[in-house]
């Protein structure tokens, strides 16, 4: 059957696209393993409600979590090593990459914004600074003519460039952070489900949907909020049992609404 005459749309590809492909690449060549994970967070979104209707003020459950990873890293720093070669590069602070979202010329564009010192922040303050981002997505993106011209590159000029910057720990981090957060957008579906990666980030959580299931609680069957997580470590520096310890420790601070009720985190 012909397809001629058929109506469609034939749009520019956006140079700026060429960043998550040219991403993915790297992250194909890591070795990375992923945890799938289901995080009950009643106890944090009843406190997140609490605090909306004392203070007015909706705090964004990704600067919850953004908060919980980092006081989780800032444990154990090993989970954000960066391998060079026969070296590790182990930073002291926690630096969250975070994608945010607005609308530029008409389009959805998305830039990453990184929280710094992220484990020395509040919930509040990174709720803030995630705000903030936002907001100035727009002019962030039209401030930027030189990665544009970059990313219209050749692929493999692109790629040259992308590894080099990967193989100097102190320009990676200061591009792209130490370890990433990523939201899948599912929240307020009711539908459960996760997330999995593609990412040269050594260490990297995907926050997916949270979907009302019964648990056993006190020997009670209740109806619970459970967060789809999926924790995606670099292998060659993290092995299974510390990552496992790092996941229990993470989903603790989550489930018990670490941060929200004014508690601060002790470094053992």
């Amino acid at each position: 059957m012909s397809g001629r005459g058929r109506k469609h749309q034939t749009l520019p590809f956006p140079a700026w696209r060429n960043m998550t492909a040219d991403l993915c690449d790297l992250g194909q060549r890591q070795n990375t393993i992923h945890g799938f994970v289901e995080v009950d967070v009643t106890v944090a979104r009843a406190l997140l409600r609490e605090i909306k209707a004392r203070t007015g003020e909706s705090l964004s459950f990704t600067g919850y979590v953004t908060y919980c990873l980092a006081q989780a890293v800032a444990h154990d720093r090993q989970v954000q090593a960066l391998r060079q070669g026969r070296k590790l590069v182990i930073f002291d602070d926690v630096d969250v990459t975070l994608m945010v979202e607005g609308e530029v010329d008409g389009r959805k564009r998305v830039v990453n914004h990184v929280v710094r010192a992220a484990q020395g922040k509040s919930v509040e303050q990174i709720h803030d600074e995630i705000r903030a981002a936002q907001a100035g997505v727009t002019e962030r993106a039209r401030s930027l003519p030189a990665m544009s011209l970059f990313f219209s590159l050749p692929r493999f000029v692109r790629s040259l460039a992308m590894r080099f910057v990967r193989s100097r720990a102190q320009l990676w981090a200061g591009m792209g952070g130490t370890v990433s957060v990523t939201a899948v957008g599912m929240f307020g579906s009711g539908r459960a489900g996760w997330g999995l990666p593609i990412s040269p980030a050594p260490l990297m959580l995907t926050v997916g949907g949270i979907a009302e299931k019964p648990a056993v609680v006190s020997g009670r069957i209740e109806p619970r909020e459970v967060l789809c997580l999926t924790i995606s470590v670099d292998h060659d520096v993290v092995d299974g049992a510390p990552a496992a310890r790092f996941v229990s420790r993470l989903t603790e601070l989550l489930e018990t609404g670490h941060g929200l009720n004014g508690d601060v985190y002790v470094d053992e």
